[in-house]
């Protein structure tokens, strides 16, 4: 996730499959229904009956997977080499893109498991869904743990704060294998996942390209303590977005759809 586009296309995608677990969420508190199974058309006859049947989460995080692995590739070139053989050594190359692409890979099977198990199995599995979520979780952290061996000020600060909200995300999916519809953990995810891709994009425009024109300065103490005020108010900012989508979701399902 080097670059501004490095960590602004996984920050989004984040952010977004965070929107979508904060409607089900949302959904679930409000028509009482489980939050594992979204609403799903009737059944109807026709040569696109069996598409509108279909859920396609799965679908779009292979698709997500797929853009951010030859975004990576793209970016190096497409000259991915794992071991370099020069003077007879035998040096580890591309380190941080193995990391990535690793990163991408459980992100694309995640997408496969979703496939499978939502449209093709004869009875959906949610454990084995649940599982390979929390497998590319607990993927995600030891690699932005290693990432930040390189990093100092600045730099660093902001994917400390990014490594705690990927902690506390690693810990509620795991959690939730014991605990499948508990509606706290659903909405603790929901949260984390808006906090941890909002602030992943905000990474890329500090690091980068910042709106200010001014590049953050890692020597400067004040700059270092803004990115931690900076990230308060993402946490903020993303409890105010549940709040929002709670209250639209309630508009729409309460008004909107009965009335219809």
């Amino acid at each position: 996730m080097g670059g501004f586009e490095g960590h602004l296309y996984p920050g989004l995608s984040l952010f977004l499959y965070g929107l979508y677990h904060a409607g089900l969420f949302s959904r679930a508190v409000i028509c009482n229904s489980p939050v594992q199974y979204p609403p799903r058309p009737p059944w109807s006859k026709g040569r696109w009956a069996r598409s509108r049947q279909m859920y396609y989460t799965g679908f779009l995080k292979i698709l997500s997977s797929c853009i951010l692995v030859v975004q990576e590739l793209h970016s190096i070139h497409w000259q991915l080499v794992l071991i370099s053989k020069v003077h007879h050594q035998r040096n580890f190359m591309y380190r941080k893109q193995w990391q990535h692409l690793t990163l991408y890979m459980s992100f694309f099977l995640n997408g496969c498991v979703d496939v499978v198990s939502q449209n093709l199995l004869p009875k959906r599995c949610i454990v084995l869904e649940q599982g390979a979520q929390a497998l590319s979780m607990c993927l995600l952290l030891p690699l932005m743990v290693s990432h930040t061996q390189d990093t100092e000020g600045v730099e660093l600060q902001t994917h400390m704060l990014l490594i705690q909200a990927l902690f506390l995300l690693t810990l509620v999916v795991t959690v939730e294998l014991w605990a499948p519809n508990e509606l706290l953990l659903w909405m603790l995810k929901a949260f984390l996942y808006l906090v941890t891709g909002s602030w992943l994009m905000q990474i890329s425009f500090m690091l980068f390209r910042p709106i200010s024109g001014y590049k953050w300065m890692d020597d400067d103490k004040n700059d270092i303590a803004f990115a931690t005020t900076f990230f308060c108010w993402h946490v903020a900012f993303n409890a105010f977005l549940m709040i929002w989508i709670y209250g639209f979701s309630m508009l729409w399902y309460r008004y909107l759809v009965a009335d219809a």
